[in-house]
């Protein structure tokens, strides 16, 4: 159940946010691509200034905080797009930011967030609940929680990728085919665009929107769940808020493996001149696959490139 204190985002929510980030940023390249013979497109989310779509939540969030909660400042949880979006704001309004990041992420997006001015604490994954280190976090320094993808600001500003590919098609897309983890680039996307088919994409094993889309109820992963390269797609649960918005508005879920993944990629990589990190190519790879059905209207996301040079060389190698 959602608690009654949670304000639920709102496609005015969702312009707002475009009208707010498009005063900061450019739009990301909406690309034409052709996938067995039909010409598609992909939104390079990876070009943002942090190389993730995940600058446009984070900015929408912090510069809603008001002056109190600026003051105390933010506590985030994230494998490290999410950090660098929270840390990229945070460092331009002048807000103190604590990223909570499994020890295990790669060292290019620790590294990053560092940079950011961000501060750190690190968790065991698996082995610790990320959510508690956070809520311990929050308690002891009195800070704001920007959730990764529960947030109703969140999803709003993650949403306005969607204003912009309406603009830049200069219609409603037929279909969306989103890399989901938590569900709030999707949730943001489906209010965006409220004519627009929403297919989530995540792992094999880590389908938690998808078996939640299915069960019409939160689904937690399972024990010993498999490895997968899409370190950015492996939340435990989606929430209920994210949830509600999809509930009927989102198709079933699809899964992809490892090897689909890295076929995207590389794909990316001489198709279009972009890098992609596992888990933004997921969308990607989902389409290369046949597993979403594809049209001239299509836009396919591909949301981060944040992956260091050695382990992009490795794939690129097959």
């Amino acid at each position: 159940m959602i608690r009654d204190d949670i304000r639920m985002p709102t496609r005015q929510g969702v312009l707002a946010a475009a009208d707010s980030i498009g005063r900061l940023l450019p739009p990301t390249p909406l690309l034409p691509v052709e996938i067995d013979g039909v010409r598609c497109h992909v939104k390079a989310e990876s070009l943002q200034p942090v190389g993730a779509f995940k600058i446009r939540g984070g900015w929408w969030r912090l510069s809603n905080l008001t002056d109190e909660e600026k003051a105390r400042g933010v506590v985030a949880v994230s494998s490290g797009n999410h950090a660098q979006g929270v840390a990229w704001a945070a460092r331009r309004l002048g807000v103190k930011a604590t990223i909570v990041m499994p020890r295990n992420a790669p060292q290019v997006k620790l590294e990053a967030t560092r940079a950011l001015g961000a501060d750190i604490v690190l968790y065991d994954r698996p082995g610790e609940d990320r959510d508690e280190v956070a809520a311990r976090e929050v308690e002891r320094r009195g800070a704001v929680l920007v959730h990764a993808f529960g947030d109703p600001w969140v999803i709003e500003g993650q949403g306005s990728a969607g204003v912009e590919i309406e603009a830049q098609l200069s219609r409603s897309p037929s279909r969306l085919v989103v890399c989901c983890g938590g569900g709030g680039l999707a949730a943001g996307l489906a209010l965006a665009c409220p004519d627009s088919a929403i297919h989530v994409i995540e792992p094999v094993g880590w389908d938690m929107v998808g078996q939640a889309l299915e069960a019409g109820e939160v689904v937690r992963v399972g024990d010993n769940p498999p490895v997968t390269v899409c370190d950015a797609l492996q939340p435990d649960a989606t929430r209920p808020i994210n949830l509600s918005v999809l509930q009927g508005r989102a198709e079933p879920g699809v899964t992809v493996t490892d090897e689909e993944v890295r076929t995207a990629q590389r794909f990316a990589f001489a198709r279009l001149n972009l890098v992609a990190e596992p888990g933004g190519a997921a969308g990607l790879a989902a389409a290369l696959a046949k597993k979403v059905p594809i049209d001239a209207d299509t836009v396919i996301m591909l949301t981060g490139g944040n992956t260091d040079a050695a382990s992009f060389a490795e794939m690129l190698r097959g």
